[in-house]
C-alpha cells in the first residue's frame, strides 16, 4: 500500500505543483486533493488558533497563570503563503482587544498541531500530545501549557475526524492513504503514524514519502517518526533525476531553486550530471548507507534523459554503497515501469530481515541538543562548524531547564541544499552553519533548529500559481493539475 503526505493550499497557490504526481503515476481525485479535500488542514488550523485565542483571552481577563506577556512564542497560523504575515501587532486599539504584543503566522504545515496529528498512535496519545503543547513560560519562568489554559480538550474535539487517514486511489486502483504533511524543510517531512499502522494491518509492503531530500526528510523519518512509532523501514529508496544531478552539477547556475528551461534539460550534459552525482547523490548514499538499512536508488526517468547521463548516475551510485540502482518509470508506464524498483525493494527487505535488521541512528538519542545539533549540521550536511549566538544558547538552556533535553532536534532550512544557502550546490563544504531560532515543540517532541534566513511563512513568487487558475461556467477547474 502507498502512503503519502497531503498537499497544502500555500505551495499549490505558489508555484511548487500540485502533490499528486505525474503521468501514469498519480493519486485521483487530483482536484479535490489539491484543494479543500477532506477539510484535515481547516481542521489543523481551527486546532491551533483556538489555542491561539484562548492564550490571548487568558491574558485580557485577568491572566490568572501569571504569564509573561514577552515570553509568548505560540503563533497564529494560515494555510496560504503570505509573507506580509510573518511579524504583526495584536491587540492595538481599545483596552478591550488585549494586551499589544508581537505576534507572527506560520504557514499549518509548519503548525505544531500538524506535527502531533502525523506523529500520534491513537485519540488518548493525540489528545495527551495536545495537552503538554508549551505557549510561553510564566513570571517565574516556568512553563505554561494548552492545559493549563484548559484548550487542550476542544483542539482534540476540532481534530476528530482529522485523525482518521484518507483512503485514494491510484490511476490503476491501487489504495493509499493521503494523511497529514508537515513540510520537510520547516517541520518534520513526514506522513501519519496512525496510516501507516492501518496500511501495515492490512498489507504486507507499505511505501511511506519522506519530504524533500534525504537530509531532511529521511533524517526526520529515521530519527523523529520512527522514534515516535517504533517503526523502522527495512529498505530506503534514494529517488533521483538526471534533472537534479545536472542542477547540482552546475548546469544550470548557481541557485538551487532555478528552475531550468525545455531546452537546458534537453541537452546532454554528462559531465553535469557526473559531478552532481559524485558530489550531492554520494554524501546522501554516504548519510543512508551508514544506518544500516539497504538503500536502492531509484532514477525517475523522463524522456529527455540520455542512456550516458543515466549511466553516469549509476555508476557513482553504485561505488557510494547503494544495494542496487533501478530505472523507475512510472510516469510514462505506470505500473509496468515500477516493476524492476518492487522487485528491487522487496530483494532488500528480505535482506535486511534476514540479517537481524541492523540499524545504527544517525544521532545518538542520549547526546545533547547542542551535540545533536552540531551533528546533523558536520556529519551530515558537511559544515565544518555550527554558530550559536547567545540568544539561541540561552533558549536551549529554558528547555533543558523545563525537562526537555532529551527531544530530537528537527532542523528547519532550505531544501535546496545540504547547507542553509540554496547557491551552495553538490555537497558543499567549508563553511560554517548559522542557528537562528530554536523552538520547544513539546507536543509533537522535538525542537525545532531554525537555520540561517529560513522562514516558517512562506511567500508567493513573482508570478504565482494561483494567477494560472480559472473555473468556467460548467464548474470546470483549470490550471489545478499541475
Amino acid at each position: 500500500m502507498l502512503r503519502d503526505s497531503r498537499t497544502f493550499h500555500g505551495p499549490c497557490f505558489r508555484n511548487k505543483g500540485r502533490s499528486c504526481r505525474g503521468g501514469y503515476s498519480q493519486v485521483l481525485p487530483m482536484e479535490d486533493i489539491n484543494l479543500h479535500f477532506t477539510g484535515d488542514l481547516h481542521a489543523v488550523s481551527m486546532a491551533h488558533n483556538l489555542l491561539s485565542a484562548m492564550l490571548d483571552n487568558h491574558l485580557n481577563k485577568g491572566n490568572d497563570l501569571n504569564i509573561d506577556t514577552d515570553s509568548v512564542f505560540w503563533p497564529r497560523v494560515m494555510d496560504m503563503n503570505d509573507r506580509s504575515l510573518r511579524s504583526i501587532t495584536i491587540g492595538q486599539g481599545a483596552k478591550v482587544n488585549g494586551p499589544i504584543r508581537r505576534d507572527r503566522f506560520d504557514i499549518t504545515a509548519a503548525s505544531e498541531v500538524m506535527a502531533i496529528l502525523a506523529l500520534s498512535m491513537d485519540y488518548r496519545d493525540l489528545r495527551e500530545r495536545l495537552g503538554r503543547i508549551v505557549v510561553a513560560s510564566n513570571m517565574d519562568g516556568a512553563p505554561v501549557t494548552a492545559d493549563q489554559l484548559n484548550a487542550g480538550g476542544a483542539m482534540a474535539l476540532l481534530l476528530r475526524d482529522a485523525f482518521l487517514p484518507n483512503l485514494v486511489q491510484t490511476l490503476e486502483g491501487d489504495p493509499a492513504f493521503i494523511h497529514c504533511g508537515p513540510f520537510a524543510n520547516i517541520a518534520h517531512g513526514n506522513s501519519s503514524v496512525i496510516a501507516d499502522s492501518i496500511a501495515l494491518s492490512t498489507c504486507e509492503y507499505v511505501v511511506t514519502e519522506a519530504g524533500f531530500g534525504a537530509d531532511m526528510g529521511a533524517e526526520k523519518a529515521l530519527q523523529i517518526k520512527s522514534d515516535s512509532s517504533g517503526v523502522l523501514p527495512d529498505c530506503i529508496v534514494l529517488n533521483v533525476t538526471v534533472r537534479s544531478m545536472k542542477l547540482h552539477g552546475g548546469a544550470f547556475g548557481a541557485k538551487g531553486s532555478r528552475r531550468p528551461t525545455s531546452e537546458e534539460l534537453a541537452t546532454e550534459n554528462v559531465e553535469a550530471t557526473s559531478i552532481g552525482a559524485s558530489t550531492n547523490l554520494a554524501r546522501h548514499l554516504t548519510n543512508l548507507t551508514g544506518t544500516g538499512i539497504p538503500v536502492v536508488v531509484s532514477i525517475n526517468r523522463f524522456s529527455t534523459d540520455t542512456d550516458r547521463e543515466l549511466s553516469s548516475i549509476k555508476d557513482v551510485a553504485l561505488a557510494s554503497g547503494a544495494r542496487e540502482v533501478v530505472l523507475f518509470e512510472g510516469h510514462g508506464k505506470g505500473g509496468e515501469g515500477a516493476v524492476e524498483l518492487a522487485r528491487s525493494v522487496l530483494e532488500s527487505v528480505e535482506s535486511h530481515v534476514s540479517a537481524g535488521r541492523p540499524y545504527n541512528p544517525l544521532v545518538s538519542r542520549d547526546a545533547s541538543i547542542l551535540e545533536k545539533i552540531s551533528t546533523i549540521g558536520t556529519e551530515l550536511y558537511g559544515a565544518d562548524s555550527v554558530k550559536f549566538p547567545e540568544e539561541v544558547l540561552m533558549a536551549v538552556k529554558r528547555i533543558e531547564s523545563w525537562g526537555y533535553g532529551g527531544l530530537p532536534v528537527c532542523m528547519a532550512k532550505t531544501q535546496y541544499s545540504f547547507s542553509h544557502r540554496a547557491d551552495l550546490l553538490g555537497a558543499p563544504t567549508g563553511y560554517e552553519l548559522p542557528i537562528r531560532e530554536v523552538r520547544l515543540n513539546a507536543g509533537a517532541g522535538f525542537v525545532v533548529v531554525i537555520c540561517g534566513s529560513m522562514m516558517t511563512m512562506p511567500g508567493l513568487p513573482t508570478v504565482p500559481g494561483a494567477a494560472g487558475m480559472d473555473i468556467d461556467e460548467e464548474g470546470q477547474l483549470f490550471g489545478v493539475f499541475g
